[in-house]
């Protein structure tokens, strides 16, 4: 048997769903998701890494190609990792783009600026504004981020702080 609906029922069948949300129960949890990335953008903006124990897994693993030497496998990793960070640059300012969720992961687009007052690798303080896109994504389980992939244009960076191109060489006979 197949239900057939007229045009007033249609509508309201429909409408009745749209205003009850979703039925299964997915868009809800990528909201979740999402609103879950966009807070933990804005606490590390602000520099309170105590907060984000409340919306990172101890066991956090990240991974990016752009910071080859730097491993985090962890929370209290993290929280490392983003001191030294905010060494280089005090006031980082974080602006994300673009959220996409789907199942348990969360992808981004962002972008990352301020003012270089620290060392960066091996890379003496500029005082240059340093501002940079960067795209990722986050695995989230049980409500809490546990693993990052992150990747930005580290080129990009060394251009605007006036690392590259580098001085030419003088070559001497």
């Amino acid at each position: 048997m197949v239900a057939r609906f007229c045009l007033r029922c249609l509508v309201t069948v429909v409408g009745s769903i749209l205003m009850i949300g979703c039925l299964c129960g997915e868009c809800n949890e990528a909201i979740a998701n999402k609103e879950l990335v966009a807070t933990v953008f804005e606490v590390v903006e602000s520099g309170d890494l105590d907060r984000l124990d409340e919306y990172i897994a101890n066991d956090y693993v990240r991974h990016c190609q752009a910071t080859p030497d730097v491993e985090v496998t962890s929370i209290e990793g993290l929280k490392e990792f983003l001191v030294r960070d905010r060494e280089t640059v005090p006031n980082p300012k974080l602006t994300i783009t673009r959220l996409i969720a789907e199942d348990d992961l969360v992808a981004f687009w962002a972008t990352y600026s301020g003012i270089q007052e620290g060392p960066m690798g091996p890379f003496p303080a500029t005082g240059k504004l340093l501002e940079l896109d960067m795209a990722g994504m986050h695995r989230i389980d049980d409500g809490k981020i546990v693993e990052t992939w992150v990747i930005w244009d580290n080129l990009t960076g060394l251009m605007q702080l006036g690392f590259y191109p580098p001085e030419p060489v003088e070559v001497v006979e």
